[in-house]
């Protein structure tokens, strides 16, 4: 099994997949291809037919899109959904809605792990998103969080999507009180994000396109 990502500091939709793969308990080979080059894209496609990161490779077995490679990792390996119907549909739930939603935050506060950015990218349409997650979490918590630390007790795959959205509260300096706000140091004290962070720390790659705000 191998998947293919982006740089750490920057690709969030890579950190999914990876993460996914980390807290399945998945043996993977990582083939990362630093994004915005000449020939970035090239690469890529030798990997991937979208053209885009992340794709998994299981044995010749080809899956792209994050969302996607989180349900092949779970047909495998079954607890990176909750057991209980209710809660596994609600986990697929606010992962689509990560997936597809919250364009305002993406755009304004794109992840870059290695910045401190803190008082930059606010705005209106920026705080309704960052609200909106902060009440998946604090519901999630609340409903199915009983079993332990994370959204639905142990980590599942809407940890893994929302797993960027962590690492820019860091980076933004974004306050999360409460049952959200112990589950945001949860998730940034867990060994595979920060062994993540690490990595995305030591890169020297920089992409102006993503460095927003100097």
């Amino acid at each position: 099994m191998k998947i293919i990502i982006g740089n750490k500091n920057y690709s969030s939709w890579s950190l999914r997949a990876w993460l996914a793969a980390r807290e399945g308990g998945f043996n993977f080979g990582e083939i990362d291809i630093p994004l915005f080059r000449p020939d970035s894209r090239e690469r890529i496609l030798s990997h991937s037919p979208s053209g885009k990161v992340p794709c998994l490779n299981d044995n010749g077995v080809l899956v792209w899109d994050s969302l996607a490679i989180g349900e092949y990792l779970a047909e495998k390996q079954p607890a990176l959904l909750p057991a209980d119907p209710v809660a596994r549909a609600t986990a697929r739930a606010v992962s689509a809605e990560m997936h597809a939603g919250f364009r305002d935050l993406r755009t304004h506060m794109p992840m870059n792990i290695r910045k401190d950015y803190r008082g930059f990218g606010r705005s209106p349409d920026v705080d309704e998103d960052i609200a909106r997650i902060i009440a998946i979490w604090n519901d999630c918590r609340a409903r199915f969080g009983a079993g332990g630390p994370y959204l639905f007790g142990h980590f599942t795959l809407a940890d893994a999507a929302f797993a960027p959205v962590c690492f820019r509260c860091k980076t933004y300096g974004l306050e999360v009180n409460g049952a959200a706000g112990d589950y945001l140091a949860t998730m940034l004290a867990n060994k595979h994000m920060q062994e993540w962070e690490a990595a995305a720390r030591a890169e020297t790659e920089s992409i102006a396109e993503e460095d927003l705000y100097g």
